[in-house]
C-alpha cells in the first residue's frame, strides 16, 4: 500500500523513489532544522515533547525513533527520558544522521522502516516525525513497527494533513506549496533546501487520507488504532502491540 502515487517527475518507479529521497535530504540535511523551526513558528520542540509525553512515553522505556532525521524527535524524548542511553535513531540519510550525532548520543543507525534491522520485540515505544510519506509501502512499513515492538509497546506517527474545508485547503496550498519553498531559498540561499520543501509539500498534497493509514495499521496487527487531530493540521497516529 503506497502513502502516495509515485511522482514521476521525480523518480520513474517505487523502486528509485528510495535512492532520490536520500539524495535530497543528504543535500538539503544542514538547512533543514532551521526551515523546520521557522517555518512552524518556532512550536516544534515543544509539540514535539509534549505529545510523546501525552502518548505514554516514561524514563526505563527503550525507544526507536524511526526516519530520526536530524533527531527532532529523539532530543526531546531523551529530556522525558532523562537521558539518551535508551534511544535507537534510524534513518537512511547518512547526512540526516551527522547533524543528529551532533545533539545526543543515541544510538544511531543507518536503515529503512520498511526492513528494520532489530530483533522482534526490542523497545517499548517507536515514534516517526512527520516522514511516513517517504516510504515506499505502509503495510510493509507497520509489520515491521509490530515485529520491533515489545507486547504492550507503543507506535506514535506524527504527520501534517492536508485539511478537509475547502478555505482551510487553500490557505495550506498556498503556504506549504509555495510560500514555505520560495521563503526557504530566500533565507538559506540553497536550491536544495528549497526542493526538500517543494518535495515535503508535493508528498502532503498526495498523501493517502487518514482512514487508510489507520486501516493499515490495524492490517499490520495492532489494536487501539487512534487518529488524534490538531489544529486541523497535524495527525497522532497511536497504535499498541496486543500483549
Amino acid at each position: 500500500m503506497l502513502p502516495h502515487p509515485p511522482l514521476t517527475e521525480h523518480y520513474p518507479s517505487t523502486d528509485a523513489k528510495p535512492a532520490f529521497v536520500n539524495h535530497l535530504f543528504d543535500a538539503g540535511a544542514r538547512y533543514y532544522d532551521g526551515v523546520v523551526d521557522w517555518g512552524f513558528l518556532r512550536s516544534g520542540s515543544f509539540y514535539r515533547r509534549w505529545v510523546q509525553q501525552r502518548h505514554g512515553l516514561k524514563p526505563g522505556m527503550h525507544v526507536l525513533d524511526v526516519a530520526c532525521g536530524t533527531g527532532l524527535v529523539a532530543v526531546e524524548a531523551a529530556k522525558i527520558l532523562g537521558a539518551a542511553e535508551n534511544i535507537t535513531c534510524l534513518d537512511p540519510s547518512e547526512g540526516m544522521l551527522a547533524v543528529a550525532r551532533e545533539k545526543l548520543p543515541a544510538k544511531f543507525v543507518v536503515g529503512r522502516a520498511e526492513a528494520l534491522p532489530f530483533s522482534d520485540g526490542t523497545f517499548d515505544f517507536l515514534t516517526m516525525g512527520y516522514a511516513l510519506r517517504h516510504v515506499t509501502d505502509l503495510e510493509t512499513t507497520f509489520r515491521e513497527y509490530h515485529r520491533v515492538l515489545r507486547p504492550g509497546g507503543k507506535a506514535l506517527i506524527l504527520e501534517v494533513t492536508k485539511p478537509s474545508g475547502r478555505l482551510a485547503n487553500f490557505f495550506f496550498r498556498v503556504y506549504f506549496g509555495r510560500v514555505y519553498p520560495a521563503l526557504t531559498q530566500l533565507f538559506t540561499r540553497s536550491r536544495d533546501a528549497r526542493d526538500m520543501m517543494r518535495y515535503y509539500w508535493e508528498t502532503m498534497d498526495a498523501c493517502v487520507p487518514p482512514e487508510t493509514v489507520l486501516a493499515a495499521l490495524r492490517a499490520a496487527g495492532f489494536g487501539e488504532v487512534e487518529r488524534t487531530k490538531m489544529i486541523g493540521l497535524f495527525s497522532e497516529y497511536s497504535a499498541l502491540k496486543p500483549r
